[in-house]
């Protein structure tokens, strides 16, 4: 049996803009998906996909050399195109593998939007011996700092230039880590639609980033409270400019003392917080607060 870990990520700085180029910063989680892979009885793919929990939500046998589901649905379908393109990529990796079982395992729930995707993309890539980000491009698109946090195990800058990325590890282990936690909104962005309606959306056809990359350089370096708060409340207001949307802050917490800032797609998923009591988030019905310390790597 081969197998093959990939850590989680939350994007801290220039959700959107990251895609045309901004620097971006971002975190791996504690939480990841990890992949088992081996030899079967069984003619062409099994696939089983277990949650957290180790319970089977998903299952599906996929046909060699067409990797045609047993049953359609979105997520068979898209697991489908991920070994049509990893075929594309190695084509001679099936030639002498017609028997394989694959068993994914989730550690953390599905809609918490940590990069289920991303981390099964990366976990495909490692088995395959395909570069992940050509994978990703193929699939499910998107800037793929998510796969440089599910390759790299520490906080990470992540930029695309011209003709390749720019992936750096930095230090981030800022004092007041202990007035940070994280809070679910409850339900689940769609990635995948939220690049699709920024792409369209876009006000300009070259934008200019450096403002935000100043904030995120800045961002990493502070080590007190007040300039974060400061910085992360600015950061709002550019991507809030940028997107046409009102931050998070003045829709739903107008009233909180501390600041708040969305990560990722603006509207789902988790959003990060500044503060010693999340007891407002939960008076409100925000059931799912985390730590930073029990989130982050």
């Amino acid at each position: 049996m081969q197998s093959f870990y990939s850590h989680g990520k939350l994007l801290i700085s220039s959700e959107y803009a990251v895609l045309d180029g901004a620097k971006a910063f971002a975190l791996p989680t504690k939480f990841g998906q990890y992949l088992e892979v081996r030899k079967s009885n069984k003619k062409n793919i099994n696939w089983k996909s277990f949650d957290y929990q180790n319970n089977l939500w998903f299952e599906t046998n996929l046909s060699i050399p067409n990797f045609k589901p047993s049953n359609v649905n979105p997520i068979s379908q898209r697991l489908s195109k991920c070994f049509q393109v990893i075929n594309e990529l190695q084509p001679n990796l099936f030639k002498d593998q017609k028997e394989l079982e694959f068993k994914s395992h989730l550690e953390f729930p599905i809609n918490w939007g940590l990069g289920s995707s991303s981390t099964l993309i990366n976990n495909l890539a490692q088995w395959a011996k395909v570069d992940a980000y050509k994978l990703l491009g193929a699939t499910f698109g998107g800037s793929g700092y998510d796969i440089a946090c599910a390759q790299n195990p520490y906080p990470i800058t992540f930029q695309k230039k011209l003709k390749s990325l720019k992936i750096e590890k930095v230090l981030f282990n800022p004092s007041f880590k202990e007035q940070l936690f994280f809070i679910h909104r409850n339900h689940k962005q769609d990635s995948r639609k939220a690049i699709a309606n920024y792409k369209i959306s876009k006000p300009f056809k070259k934008l200019d980033f450096k403002s935000l990359n100043k904030l995120t350089e800045t961002l990493i370096k502070t080590d007190k409270l007040q300039d974060f708060e400061s910085i992360i409340t600015k950061h709002e207001l550019l991507i809030s400019s940028l997107i046409q949307k009102t931050p998070l802050k003045n829709t739903h917490f107008p009233d909180y003392k501390g600041a708040i800032k969305s990560l990722g797609a603006w509207g789902g998923d988790f959003f990060l917080a500044t503060g010693t009591d999340p007891s407002y988030f939960k008076d409100k019905g925000y059931k799912i607060i985390i730590n930073y310390k029990d989130m982050i790597l």
